[in-house]
């Protein structure tokens, strides 16, 4: 399972989209999470379809995206598409 999370350096929800991600990964360690900040990776965050930060993406191993949320996704929200990732 990957999750990514596409922030940018002055983006407040960011810090509460990154509380709810790692809570998620202390509950499910086998989750890899990887953090991009839209402005050092801003042709990676086009490709991605990135148009707002915070952007959470989830994915199974196999590169299938499950979830995908603009904005703060609840505990709840993560930890269902981590189980559907699976």
């Amino acid at each position: 399972m990957q999750v990514q999370l596409w922030s940018s350096s002055f983006c407040g929800a960011c810090a509460s989209t990154r509380a709810v991600l790692e809570r998620a990964h202390q509950l499910v360690p086998d989750a890899a999470l990887t953090e991009f900040n839209v402005a050092l990776s801003p042709a990676a965050a086009d490709t991605a379809g990135i148009v707002a930060t915070p952007t959470v993406i989830i994915s199974a191993d196999d590169g299938t995206e499950v979830f995908r949320a603009a904005g703060v996704p609840t505990l709840p929200q993560v930890l269902h598409a981590l189980a559907q990732a699976l």
